[in-house]
């Protein structure tokens, strides 16, 4: 089984190294490593060039002409790979010695899974590590109470929890996830993500497989949280959303994240007519979700519900047009 690594570079002078040295220090080999550059101007290319000079079977490196920005440039890059399975990879983090060993052996055994996601720890620009939760701890949230959901639900309704830095699929996928959509702040890992477990073939692994680095040119945030009680009740409020909430609070959060799922699948059905029946069913069911919350909410809290919808009215907050 061959295997390709799809990373995408931008100034990545800082971190390059460590992410690099920790693929080639996987325990199972990979075959080759795919980097689309997108107009970096510091060190970067110096960098790769040397890694190409030293491994010119394993690396292939392609500069781009126009900058694509993340979304597109990991579009090319995936089209680029010939292997078998296709691991993402970001320019900053690090991987664990045994990701990719274990990813295949995961393959392996469930034949019906494209692709996989992970949990992965926290780390900071000097490489230190961090005791956070994180967006990846949600399924396990879930899983300890007894909540079922499924994968689908969980991404589409309430929000993502699969990230590219954690991601391997099959190169038999490619044609149902590419193109990847341009929506302002919507990337393409929640896309891969949407569409593998609309068909059932998305897998979430509680084990940790990669070190997330945060930092302040950081492109995407909201992964990690502080690590109490209060957070805990927070993110399972937000994700759970088929139960009641645990506080006033929970519903409030929980019908604005309804709403702007609502708006994310609105702009998906628009831009992509080979699924608008995914997003348009994903519509309805946001709808309905919207409603039994809020009755929820009115049963449970009937003095302060009152009160929020005069000052949401008076403040056009958490307005629900569809």
């Amino acid at each position: 089984m061959k295997v390709s690594v799809a990373l995408c570079t931008y100034n990545g002078e800082k971190f390059l190294n460590e992410q690099i040295n920790s693929i080639l220090k996987q325990t199972k080999e990979v075959n080759e490593i795919i980097i689309c550059d997108d107009c970096s101007t510091d060190q970067t290319m110096d960098i790769l060039k040397e890694y190409q000079l030293k491994y010119p079977n394993i690396f292939k490196i392609f500069k781009n002409e126009t900058n694509l920005r993340s979304v597109k440039n990991f579009e090319k890059a995936i089209q680029l790979c010939s292997g078998d399975l296709i691991f993402l990879s970001d320019q900053d983090d690090i991987w664990s010695p045994n990701k990719v060993y274990d990813y295949i052996l995961f393959f392996q055994k469930n034949p019906k899974i494209s692709v996989i996601a992970s949990n992965g720890y926290c780390i900071d620009e000097n490489s230190k590590s961090h005791k956070k939760y994180a967006v990846w701890d949600i399924p396990r949230f879930l899983e300890n109470k007894g909540i079922e959901f499924n994968f689908h639900r969980l991404i589409s309704l309430s929000g993502n929890i699969a990230t590219g830095a954690s991601m391997a699929f099959k190169k038999e996928i490619i044609p149902d996830i590419i193109p990847f959509p341009t929506i302002q702040n919507f990337h393409h890992d929640e896309w891969i993500a949407i569409i593998s477990s609309s068909k059932n073939q998305f897998a979430f692994l509680h084990d940790k497989y990669f070190y997330y680095r945060i930092h302040s040119n950081q492109q995407v945030g909201g992964v990690f949280y502080k690590k109490n009680k209060s957070q805990k009740t927070i993110l399972i409020d937000l994700f759970n959303i088929d139960n009641p909430a645990s506080n006033f609070t929970g519903y409030k959060r929980r019908i604005k994240k309804i709403i702007s799922n609502f708006e994310r699948n609105s702009l998906l059905e628009q831009s992509n007519p080979k699924y608008s029946f995914l997003f348009e069913k994903n519509k309805k069911e946001l709808i309905n979700l919207y409603h039994y919350n809020k009755t929820l909410m009115k049963n449970k809290f009937p003095l302060r519900f009152f009160l929020l919808k005069i000052s949401d009215k008076i403040l056009n907050k958490r307005k629900f047009d569809y």
